[in-house]
């Protein structure tokens, strides 16, 4: 598997989290920090994989004398409230993140905890899970972060019997793409589903075009500091054929105000009045609890297609290589969260997050594929990751927290017709690197 690491950003308690109060649990956590009540609290993000994270402290809290208590954040903006709460009273253990560019400025910082001990002590706490994976979480060549949940690459989702209905198979090329949403529209259905309202999930399509067309280079290169790239003809051609999709009316006309984090996209693919959505692998398991039946009979999934002529390989995937568990250096418990951080690769996390659609990128989940709760599903994913040629990480993960908010504005500004192309190609150039 060559990887590099989003998450599912669904709201799972329906609640703001005032940045001022101590973190709630959706019911779980008492709020109190950990240098308060003797205990390591766990901060993940608020979603439908939350059963899993319960299932585990609820394991781990049956042999530790030091308790964990499980704290969420709800809503799709998690970085923005960690990043408040991180350098206080309130601030977790042990926190949940995307590596890459998402812990950078805290490793600057000085606040995390380099896994280095931990790792000497328990060799399994690195070797147990593929090493691209876990590299996606070492910083200036120190390790600060244990793999949880699952790799997620982001696959194009159908609705079977819209497709059937219309006469389309799933596409495996861009003409196909094009002529399935010509298909779709004369038969009164938006074509592609799309959470613009979210911004993040319309960034999905930047990723993968940019890809298919330069090749992974391109970003790669951008990451590093090259601005130069978003002025190349490749940047140009992604950029006219996202203009050409938009403008065939493959989104329909209202996305910018449809959400993911609300299930809106998700249901209009479940109910038929969408053939298709770009989203992250977790889709099957939010489905899955949203809307069951589809998920079981009439939900199919394929790669993004392949563009003739471009650069980028079609058998390359973009999303994230996994999520991972971080540690505050001011933990008063080291040794409770080494002991807690153990159960990241176990039979029984596998087991659990194979269970409702996740992937583990533990060295042994293939062996434990027949039990997922898709096993066609889930070998999908882990042939499709296993065989990439690259896996670029998301690229409001790859860049620095500071650089989120202005790349989602820039994508939902070119797609809604806000900004041209030259507008897109400033606002990428002028992004922060560190």
């Amino acid at each position: 598997m060559k990887t590099r690491a989003r998450l599912p950003r669904l709201v799972a308690c329906g609640a703001t989290l005032a940045l001022a109060l101590p973190l709630s649990a959706c019911g779980a956590g008492n709020g109190q920090a950990s240098s308060d009540d003797g205990k390591i609290h766990v901060l993940v993000y608020g979603d439908a994989s939350n059963k899993v994270e319960k299932q585990i402290v609820s394991t781990f809290n049956k042999t530790s004398d030091v308790k964990a208590v499980l704290d969420t954040i709800p809503g799709a903006d998690y970085q923005q409230k960690l990043q408040t709460i991180i350098n206080t009273p309130q601030a977790p253990d042990i926190f949940f993140n995307w590596g890459g560019g998402s812990i950078q400025p805290f490793v600057k910082a000085d606040l995390l905890l380099p896994l280095d001990d931990f790792i000497k002590k328990n060799p399994d706490l690195d070797n147990k899970f593929l090493p691209s994976v876990f590299n996606s979480a070492v910083v200036d060549g120190k390790p600060y972060g244990v793999p949880m949940r699952g790799t997620q690459p982001v696959l194009l989702f159908h609705n079977k019997k819209v497709l059937d209905q219309a006469g389309i198979k799933p596409p495996q090329t861009w003409d196909e793409l094009l002529a399935a949403v010509k298909k779709l529209k004369a038969e009164g259905v938006t074509p592609i589903a799309l959470g613009g309202g979210d911004r993040w999930p319309t960034l999905m399509w930047f990723e993968y075009l940019y890809d298919r067309v330069a090749g992974p280079g391109l970003f790669q290169k951008a990451i590093k500091g090259d601005k130069s790239v978003w002025e190349s003809a490749d940047s140009k051609k992604a950029l006219s054929m996202l203009r050409d999709l938009v403008d065939a009316g493959a989104f329909g006309k209202n996305y910018d105000s449809v959400k993911y984090t609300n299930g809106a996209s998700p249901a209009l693919l479940a109910s038929g009045k969408a053939g298709f959505e770009l989203m992250g692998s977790w889709y099957y398991a939010q489905q899955q609890t949203d809307a069951k039946d589809f998920a079981a009979k009439d939900l199919g999934y394929t790669t993004f297609p392949a563009i003739s002529g471009g650069k980028g390989d079609a058998a390359n995937v973009v999303g994230n290589t996994n999520n991972f568990y971080s540690v505050l250096k001011k933990t008063k418990h080291p040794e409770a969260v080494a002991e807690f951080l153990k159960l990241m690769y176990s039979d029984e996390f596998v087991k659990a997050q194979l269970a409702i659609g996740n992937l583990p990128t533990t060295t042994n989940t293939s062996s434990f594929l027949d039990s997922a709760a898709n096993p066609d599903y889930s070998r999908f994913q882990y042939d499709l990751v296993a065989k990439a040629p690259a896996f670029q990480l998301s690229w409001d993960q790859a860049y620095p927290p500071s650089a989120g908010t202005p790349i989602q504005q820039a994508v939902q500004q070119f797609f809604n017709g806000q900004m041209d192309a030259d507008g897109f190609i400033k606002a990428m150039q002028a992004l922060p690197n560190e």
